[in-house]
């Protein structure tokens, strides 16, 4: 018994079908408008004052960021940048489907309209998010995120990588809301991002090192740091890797990873610059000098512009009596902290030539046994009458 099937849609056909829906759409839509025109009327009205609104929003936000100096990045400059950001066809859209839900159009028409606002809504949010995200880390990294090339190309890096995830995130969302099945799209992504990760780990640990370096500010471009072996200047901060000179003259060049894995000191922060001095006495050096001694070096220390921290005996030395003095330069830098210790030492050697104070070095006295064991003398005596 043979069977029949029913044949296949053809193109035809469905082209004929589009046009019924065009033509039942159209003729619903003069339905609606001949019927309802008082209420599309007052839906017109509240659309045309949410897109004035939303203007006037946009052109506040404008405003604002001209609030703040022009290299700062405070909230204020945020929130309005980000509102500056705010799009025509957002505005539009967001009127309309006001006015969509005040004059209840065909179902048809209000479909397209919710799909359009939708999709408006979605980039509009995404690209609020990119400007609310950008924003707070310039806000974080500081006014001196323009002071140098590897700073701004850092916040470049930031700005493209946030653009490309926020609105892939929102094409996701905008072909989820269009009936698009978006499980293979993640899937495909997700591998994609992980391929790309692996094969580029390296580079990706010192781009976030260098992010990392601009937003905690451990040390900028002309601080003095110290890590392993290595004090120098920092002369640029790439985004792959740091340069450092120190005093010897070479460059340095660490990779942004390595460099954060390791202690860093930073010279330039400290508040001061301590100095210490161990000034050996003669044996022979009375005790109530060297009870003077304080007093004495904190005169000389003051005189210099120094700031005295403390001094008092220290040790027995094997040919000295041992004093220590510590002070602190006020400054930070490394000239005047070089030119003080200078000043210190040479108004020590000055107050101590005055005062009869000898400083010791290195001396050591034989003395010759007899076979008794008693003491012999180093020298002949003399005879009977000679001591006559």
């Amino acid at each position: 018994m043979a069977t029949s099937s029913a044949p296949a849609p053809t193109r035809a056909t469905n082209m004929r079908e589009v046009d019924l829906d065009l033509a039942q759409l159209y003729a619903d839509s003069l339905f609606w408008i001949e019927h309802h025109w008082v209420l599309i009327g007052v839906a017109a009205s509240v659309a045309v004052l949410a897109i004035i609104v939303l203007r006037a929003i946009r052109g506040f936000g404008v405003r604002m960021c001209n609030r703040d100096r022009p290299g700062d990045v405070g909230w204020w400059r945020v929130a309005g940048r980000t509102l500056s950001r705010t799009g025509n066809v957002f505005i539009v859209m967001t009127g309309i489907e006001l006015a969509s839900g005040i004059a209840g159009p065909p179902s048809g028409v209000a479909a397209v309209i919710k799909t359009l606002f939708t999709v408006a809504a979605v980039f509009q949010g995404a690209l609020w998010a990119r400007e609310l995200i950008i924003g707070a880390v310039e806000h974080h990294s500081g006014p001196e995120r323009s002071n140098g090339e590897a700073l701004s190309s850092a916040i470049n890096i930031i700005r493209i990588i946030v653009t490309f995830a926020v609105f892939a995130i929102a094409l996701v969302v905008v072909l989820d809301n269009i009936g698009v099945n978006v499980t293979g799209l993640i899937a495909g992504l997700g591998v994609g991002g992980i391929a790309i990760g692996l094969a580029a780990q390296g580079i990706f640990a010192d781009l976030f090192a260098a992010i990392a370096i601009i937003l905690d500010r451990p040390f900028r471009v002309g601080d003095v740091i110290s890590f392993d072996q290595t004090t120098g200047t920092v002369e640029e901060i790439g985004l792959k890797s740091t340069r450092v000179r120190p005093t010897t003259g070479e460059e340095h060049i660490i990779a942004n990873k390595q460099l954060l894995e390791k202690e860093i000191r930073n010279i330039t922060r400290r508040e001061h610059r301590r100095q210490k001095f161990v000034l050996g006495l003669v044996s022979q050096t009375p005790p109530d000098v060297i009870a003077r001694l304080p007093a004495i070096l904190r005169e000389e220390v003051e005189g210099c512009g120094q700031v005295f921290v403390q001094s008092g005996f220290a040790a027995f030395g094997a040919s000295s009596l041992d004093v220590e003095l510590e002070y602190d330069t006020p400054s930070p830098a490394f000239d005047p902290w070089y030119q003080a210790r200078h000043d210190v030492g040479i108004a020590i050697l000055k107050r101590f030539a005055a005062e009869g104070i000898a400083f010791a070095y290195p001396t050591q006295t034989t003395f010759t046994a007899a076979p008794d064991g008693t003491m012999v003398m180093p020298y002949a005596l003399p005879s009977a009458p000679e001591r006559a």
